[in-house]
């Protein structure tokens, strides 16, 4: 599956950690794009002294071991890539985290960037884009941009993990976020135990 993933400045590395290494280790044909406030909130969550975009990308490429990231990354600013149009058959898009800004211009139509640019497209060729919000507590702005959204015919996957499988690590609930966007992509996959109920 090609898939078009953009890292926005929303708190919440892990969580794109979880899912590029997911999409990595299982063959996918995925394009990463981080925003220029991605870079600064990966630095910060890093404790990384050294802002400057290919450093940090570096560093987070080798904590999440994904050996191709660099090769598999492209720049925000690239408008004219082909991920940008839709006669490029790019089969999803994921926004993971989605910040609240990153989720107004989707629900505005607004492309500032690449990320808002693909988000645009899958939403005007009727392909899935998953949005993976990550903020606490929700203003009603935030809440009438996600109903604007889902309308449009994004799907909604906010960063709450769930409990029932019994996590033991931190990156155990990001897996299970992870594994929530694979399932609404249709992706097979073995991040968390499925709730059997009792029988």
């Amino acid at each position: 599956m090609k898939i078009f993933v953009g890292i926005s400045g929303a708190s919440g590395a892990i969580y794109a950690g979880s899912l590029l290494r997911a999409l990595d280790g299982l063959g996918h044909d995925y394009t990463a794009c981080f925003s220029d406030h991605a870079v600064e909130v990966l630095a910060s969550e890093a404790g990384e002294g050294d802002p400057a975009r290919e450093r940090v990308l570096e560093r987070f490429a080798g904590e999440w071991g994904i050996a191709q990231l660099a090769q598999r990354t492209i720049s925000p600013d690239e408008m004219g890539s082909a991920f940008a149009s839709g006669s490029h058959l790019a089969q999803a898009a994921v926004i993971c985290p989605c910040s609240m800004s990153t989720l107004a211009c989707v629900a505005g139509g607004i492309t500032m960037n690449l990320i808002h640019r693909v988000a645009d497209v899958m939403l005007k060729e009727s392909r899935p884009l998953v949005l993976v919000p990550r903020e606490t507590p929700l203003g009603e702005t935030h809440l009438a941009n996600m109903l604007r959204v889902k309308r449009a015919g994004a799907i909604l996957v906010p960063a709450m993990p769930a409990f029932y499988h019994r996590p033991r690590r931190i990156e155990d609930l990001a897996d299970f976020i992870t594994g929530k966007v694979l399932d609404v992509l249709g992706v097979e996959h073995d991040l968390f135990a499925r709730w059997q109920g009792a029988r």
